[in-house]
C-alpha cells in the first residue's frame, strides 16, 4: 500500500479529503495512473485512524487498514481486479458475486469484470451494523463504474440515508460514467495529475528513461508511465507509432492488449484532428502530421475508436479488430502534404476537436 511519501502529489488531496470534505458520499475522480486507489485507501485510513492527526500509521486501526483486515473498511471491486491487485483473494466480502450462479463453483467460472448486485447488497447490510472500533465505517468502490445498473440502483438508498458514521467513496476516472442519480447524491473531489516537473522527477527517481515521451503517452500520469516503461515501451517506439498508423503497419499495436491499442489509436487520431484544426499535437508533438487529412474520414475513425473503447471488454478477435481500426486510420491520414510540428489552419467548416480522456 503506497502513501504520500511514495507518491508525494497525494499529500494535498489527502489533506483536503481529511479536513475539508463534509459529505458522507464522495466521488473521487481522476486518472488511475496518478494513484486514485492509493489515495482512496489513505483517506479511509485517515477517517478510521485512532490517533489524529491522521493517518498516524502507528495505531491499531492504521495497522489493520494496511493489512486489509479492518472490520470497518470494505472495498468492492471486480473479481478480475481483486486477482490483479491480490486484494483479499478468495474472500466474498470484496467485489464480485456473493454466490456462484446455478451452483457453479467459483473455480469453474471466469472472474467477474463487474461489481455485482449481490456484493453491493451484502455491503449495504454490513453498513447498517455497528462499527467494530467506534470510528465509523468506510465503503470504497473501485472503480465505481464497474457497477452495473442494478448494482448502482441498489446503492441509492444508502447514499440518500446513510447509517451513522458511514462514509462511501466512489473512485472513478470520469464521473459521467456513473448514473445521474448517483452523481446527484455525492460530493466530488478531483485528483489532478501531478505537475510535469513533479512527475518527471519522480519517474527519474524510479530509474525510468524517456520520461517526457512516456508521460505524454500516458496523459501525464506517472504510475501509468512507469508501468509502460516496465512493459518495454520506449520513446523511439512511441514516436514511431503515427508513421506506422499512416503506413498501416500494426507492429507495435498488435503487441498490445485491445484496450491499450484502442487508446493509442485514439491518441493518434486526437493529434491528427488537433493539427488539422490549427492546434498543437499533444501526444506526438515531433511528428510531421498531414496538413489536410480527410476531415470526414477522421471523424468516422474517431467514432469507430470510441465505439470500440466502450466495448473494450467484449471478447473481440483482437487481431482483426486492431487491424480494421488501423486500416481505417491509415485511410483517414492519407495525404501528400505534411505540416511542421505545431499544426496548420483548419479546413473550412471543421468542428471542435473532441478532448481525449486518458
Amino acid at each position: 500500500m503506497r502513501d504520500e511519501r511514495d507518491l508525494p502529489w497525494l499529500a494535498e488531496p489527502l489533506r483536503a479529503l481529511r479536513d475539508d470534505s463534509r459529505g458522507h458520499a464522495i466521488i473521487l475522480h481522476g486518472g488511475q495512473g496518478s494513484g486514485l486507489f492509493d489515495l482512496a485507501l489513505r483517506a479511509a485510513q485517515a477517517w478510521l485512524c485512532e490517533q489524529p492527526p491522521a493517518p498516524c500509521d502507528h495505531c491499531a486501526s492504521c495497522h489493520l487498514v494496511k493489512t486489509h483486515g479492518h472490520t470497518d473498511l470494505r472495498v468492492l471491486m471486480p473479481e478480475t481486479l481483486q486477482l490483479a491487485l491480490k486484494w483479499n483473494v478468495g474472500s466474498d466480502s470484496d467485489g464480485g458475486d456473493a454466490e456462484p450462479a446455478d451452483g457453479e463453483s467459483k473455480s469453474k467460472r471466469k472472474p467477474s469484470k463487474e461489481i455485482k448486485v449481490e456484493a453491493v447488497r451484502q455491503a449495504i447490510d454490513w453498513a447498517h451494523t455497528s462499527s467494530g472500533r467506534g470510528r465509523g465505517k468506510v465503503l470504497v468502490f473501485f472503480p465505481a463504474d464497474a457497477m452495473n445498473t442494478v448494482s448502482a440502483n441498489a446503492l441509492l438508498k444508502t447514499l440518500e440515508e446513510p447509517s451513522l458514521g458511514m462514509r462511501v467513496l466512489l473512485c472513478v476516472d470520469d464521473p459521467e460514467r456513473l448514473l445521474p442519480t448517483i452523481r446527484s447524491r455525492c460530493q466530488r473531489v478531483r485528483l489532478a495529475a501531478p505537475t510535469w516537473d513533479t512527475a518527471t522527477a519522480w519517474l527519474e527517481q524510479q530509474g525510468v528513461a524517456d520520461t517526457e515521451a512516456l508521460l505524454r503517452a500516458n496523459g501525464g500520469e506517472p504510475l501509468a508511465a512507469l508501468a509502460a516503461s516496465q512493459e518495454g515501451l520506449t520513446a523511439a517506439l512511441w514516436a514511431a507509432l503515427p508513421a506506422q498508423v499512416q503506413q498501416g503497419n500494426g507492429q507495435l499495436l498488435l503487441a498490445m492488449a485491445v484496450p491499450q491499442a484502442v487508446r493509442s489509436l485514439l491518441q493518434v487520431c486526437h493529434d491528427a484532428m488537433a493539427v488539422a484544426s490549427g492546434a498543437d499535437a499533444r501526444y506526438f508533438p515531433a511528428h510531421r502530421w498531414p496538413a489536410h487529412p480527410g476531415w470526414a474520414e477522421l471523424l468516422d475513425w474517431q467514432k469507430a475508436l470510441m465505439r470500440a473503447a466502450r466495448f473494450e471488454d467484449h471478447p473481440w478477435n483482437a487481431g482483426l479488430l486492431v487491424e480494421a481500426l488501423l486500416a481505417q486510420g491509415s485511410r483517414a491520414l492519407a495525404s501528400s502534404q505534411v505540416s511542421q510540428p505545431g499544426g496548420t489552419s483548419a479546413p473550412p467548416g471543421t468542428g471542435r476537436v473532441a478532448t481525449l480522456r486518458t
